[in-house]
């Protein structure tokens, strides 16, 4: 499972969660809160605000439960509108954390004490001729 970090500068931090701390994060919804010690990011506060699962559908706020189901959407998450008033059946997951949802996102609400560009260094990239 990879969580995703988002700061307020608009940087954003990937990290892939261990297999076995995967549980705790079952049966939270998006909006809840997440303590940075499960990611390594001791001191800090996450909140949960979406996600997609392994086909890539998006988490929906307004779709409960864990299941995937099809929505009736006008605009938002998952669906843009190019003409005004289009409505269209999307398929989308519910607002609750499974084992099927491969990416969490999250978003920083109380920063701790050391930077998050410490706690996850961008990993340099190799170059290939």
């Amino acid at each position: 499972m990879r969580i995703v970090i988002s700061e307020s500068s608009g940087k954003s931090y990937q990290i892939e969660l261990a297999k076995d701390k995967e549980s705790s994060l079952a049966g939270k919804k998006i909006g809840d809160e997440l303590d940075g010690n499960l990611v390594g990011a001791a001191g800090y506060t996450l909140e949960l605000t979406g996600g997609s699962d392994n086909s890539g559908f998006p988490m929906r706020v307004e779709v409960h439960g864990a299941a995937k189901k099809l929505v009736l959407t006008s605009d938002g998450v998952g669906f843009k509108a190019k003409d005004k008033g289009a409505r269209r059946r999307r398929y989308m997951r519910g607002n609750t954390y499974s084992s099927e949802i491969v990416q969490v996102n999250t978003k920083v609400k109380t920063p701790g004490a050391v930077p998050l560009e410490q706690l996850f260094p961008k990993a340099e990239k190799k170059e290939t001729k």
